[in-house]
């Protein structure tokens, strides 16, 4: 077995290599010409310019679907500011963090020692109080003399972990400042986010909003036909097997990142196979392989109160067969935010929350009237029995029940 190994590994070091770059089709690849979103770029352009003058522009808050490039926009506008800033000797400093990073943005005193560090300021990462932390950051931005863009990309994973009071005491810090000043960029999928957050927090911070469209099919068509030129040598994708690619996306709300996703897997079962093309039975592989996790994944990425919904769906359905109403469900909300120290949201906004998973595919939400009571939804879970388990433990994870 070892020798066998061993030749694997050394053929494989010899064998031409079936990509040319891969990390084009990653998630985290900026390139240099975005397609489909010219007016996201100018509109935020437009609000972020001033910095370069060194006057604090407005907060702007990002909100779309995964996958519409709403990280894409913000990671490469930041970027040309960034360089005219240096170009010209402008002192600006851009923060960029994902929120559902753990031991990162998992606390307020995290979030706010990583920006410390950021600044070349070393401070434990536990042990002193919350106050102390905010006076050594504040002391270190005075001392550059900077205007500071924090980018919290997934924002709403943050409120969810720390509450929305760190946003009031970010913005608030302005008021501390006087050599310095700070902005900020927020991303969320969930576009009720800033409907939730504390009237004193949402006047700090006085933001401009910009919702991102999904793609639609010929758009994503485009952007892989871009991507795939700088990832493969030219002639190893089969015809139709992009136009396959992009269909899938669409049908998965306009997901730009879903539709690399598959390409990239795609090309590497081919290339495990020794197959010499990339063809759309390979797509059909990649997309099985992908299905197995995409509803986990999905799960994990939600803000707190829609896990809360998810398990409070899955405990109502427990022990009961057949369908069960809104009304039965936001009695087991209710309990459920009680054990994880939540608010509990209105049944109309729990509704809402609903309607997004049957959107998802994760369950079938039938809306029926009662007459003069008004109208209710019937819901069902359209996951496989097989997954239910791990859905449980999943949220369980998240909401650390």
């Amino acid at each position: 077995m070892e020798n066998k190994l061993t030749n694997f590994f050394e053929n494989f070091i010899t064998k031409e290599p079936f990509f040319i770059n891969k990390k084009v089709l990653q998630g985290n690849y900026t390139p240099e010409n975005i397609l489909h979103r010219e007016q996201q770029i100018t509109q935020i352009a437009e609000v972020l310019a001033p910095v370069l003058r060194m006057e604090k522009p407005s907060n702007v808050f990002l909100f779309g679907k995964t996958g519409s490039g709403k990280s894409l926009v913000a990671t490469y506008t930041t970027n040309k500011i960034s360089e005219i800033a240096e170009k010209n000797k402008i002192p600006i400093k851009i923060f960029y963090l994902n929120c559902k990073l753990k031991r990162v943005a998992d606390t307020e005193y995290r979030l706010i020692s990583q920006l410390c560090r950021d600044f070349g300021v070393e401070v434990p990462s536990t042990g002193l109080p919350t106050d102390e932390i905010y006076k050594i950051f504040v002391k270190s931005l005075e001392k550059d003399k900077i205007l500071l863009i924090i980018v919290l990309d997934e924002i709403d994973q943050l409120v969810n972990k720390t509450g929305d009071e760190i946003l009031y005491n970010l913005t608030r810090l302005n008021l501390e400042l006087k050599e310095s000043q700070i902005s900020f960029i927020g991303i969320s999928n969930d576009l009720m986010f800033t409907d939730n957050l504390d009237p004193r927090v949402k006047s700090s911070l006085s933001e401009e909003e910009f919702v991102f469209p999904p793609y639609d099919a010929l758009q994503l068509q485009q952007i892989l036909n871009e991507r795939a030129k700088l990832a493969f040598k030219e002639g190893i994708i089969e015809e139709g097997v992009i136009e396959k690619c992009a269909a899938h996306a669409a049908r998965e709300h306009g997901d730009a990142r879903r539709a690399l996703e598959l390409l990239r897997v795609a090309g590497e079962i081919a290339e495990r196979k020794n197959n010499l093309k990339i063809t759309i039975k390979h797509i059909d592989m990649a997309q099985a392989k992908i299905e197995r996790d995409r509803v986990l994944d999905i799960i994990r990425t939600q803000p707190k109160q829609f896990k809360i919904t998810l398990y409070s769906i899955l405990e109502s359905t427990k022990n009961k067969s057949g369908k069960i109403r809104t009304g039965e469900i936001y009695d087991s909300y209710k309990e459920t935010c009680k054990k994880c120290f939540v608010k509990p949201l209105t049944q109309r906004r729990l509704s809402d929350i609903i309607a997004e998973f049957d959107m998802l595919g994760i369950i079938n939400a039938r809306v029926i009237s009662k007459g003069r009571g008004g109208r209710t939804r019937e819901i069902g879970l359209v996951v496989p029995s097989s997954t239910i388990p791990k859905i449980y433990d999943c949220l369980k994870e998240g909401l650390n029940l």
